[in-house]
């Protein structure tokens, strides 16, 4: 990986504005869901950026792809959850919507970087 720092991965940045807009959006659920959606779907957004972080400072592209699976994971985790979350009438669904949104543009960016640190790898 080319890249000095994490923070400058297009990715990353993208996950992080994710991140962000799930603790913006579970802040309106349910005060009854603060140990059940709301804790589950914090701990999935904030573990895209932090994965890709991670395996960003691993030594070689073999962690690298090790951890921005472990991102993607957890990203599709997420998905399911925001989706779970609006059948429920627990998130707005506009906002919800936007969420998913989110999630197909950073799922489509891991996948795409995912692809070429295999490649790279041979794997």
């Amino acid at each position: 990986m080319k890249t000095r720092h994490f923070r400058d991965l297009l990715v990353w940045q993208k996950a992080m504005a994710l991140a962000e807009a799930v603790y913006t959006l579970s802040e309106r659920f349910a005060k009854k869901e603060i140990f059940g959606l709301t804790a589950q779907m914090r701990r999935c957004a904030i573990s895209v950026p932090s994965n890709i972080a991670e395996g960003h400072g691993k030594l070689g592209d073999r962690n690298l792809a090790l951890f921005l699976g472990h991102a993607r994971g957890s990203l599709y985790e997420l998905a399911s959850q925001t989706e779970l979350a609006m059948r429920l009438g627990v998130a707005e669904e506009s906002g919800a919507r936007k969420i998913l949104e989110q999630i197909d543009e950073v799922a489509r960016m891991l996948n795409g970087l995912l692809a070429t640190v295999q490649r790279s790898v041979g794997s």
